[in-house]
């Protein structure tokens, strides 16, 4: 919000715990991170959502 971004939803890296935008951000902070870094996994960190996105496999997983 500080960039001017109005707000999104949050990914938590599963490597090392980086707390990211998601995709539907003009920033996209959570896979420029796995482009950075190539830390495979996040997961949502919104209530109610249970899930986990791949970047290597483009998979989602619900849990």
């Amino acid at each position: 919000m500080a960039l001017g971004d109005t707000w999104v939803h949050l990914r938590v890296c599963q490597t090392c715990g980086h707390v990211g935008c998601c995709d539907s951000s003009k920033n996209k902070h959570a896979t420029r991170h796995f482009h950075a870094t190539q830390h495979p996994v996040v997961i949502s960190a919104e209530p109610g959502e249970q899930w986990a996105w791949c970047y290597v496999d483009s998979q989602l997983a619900e849990y």
